[in-house]
């Protein structure tokens, strides 16, 4: 496609990993080849499923709220993201984003270097039923 193309926002709809995704710039939605741009929202008290993307590197810019991301093989390592930050993860490295606030959304802009909205997540449900360390 060789033409610019204006994607109207939307409230979203929940994705595999559990959290809701506004309908950005995707294969899908603007033919994109090498990228996906989303927005992200995680209720309060959420947690997503945890999940990695094989092939392709991930970052988010937190807008609102407080996001809290685990990773590592048993998602052994923590980092929070406050309104301001930007948060890496690279490929192949399992996560679960979580908001543990009572009252306000986590609410970020996600980019992906893979144009699919969520055919490439690989949900790992056996480490959702670790125990918090």
């Amino acid at each position: 496609m060789d033409r610019c193309v204006l994607i109207q926002s939307s409230d979203g709809a929940p994705g595999a990993t559990g959290v809701t995704y506004a309908a950005g710039v995707s294969a899908v939605t603007a033919g994109s080849r090498g990228l996906c741009l989303e927005l992200a929202t995680l209720p309060p008290e959420t947690v997503a499923n945890a999940h990695m993307h094989a092939e392709h590197e991930s970052a988010a810019y937190v807008l609102s709220g407080e996001l809290t991301l685990r990773f590592g093989s048993r998602l052994e390592h923590v980092i929070v993201g406050r309104a301001g930050d930007f948060l890496y993860i690279p490929a192949g490295v399992p996560h679960r984003p979580a908001n543990a606030s009572t009252t306000a959304p986590v609410v970020a802009v996600l980019a992906r270097t893979d144009p699919n909205e969520q055919e490439s997540a690989i949900v790992m449900p056996e480490l959702d039923a670790l125990p918090e360390e």
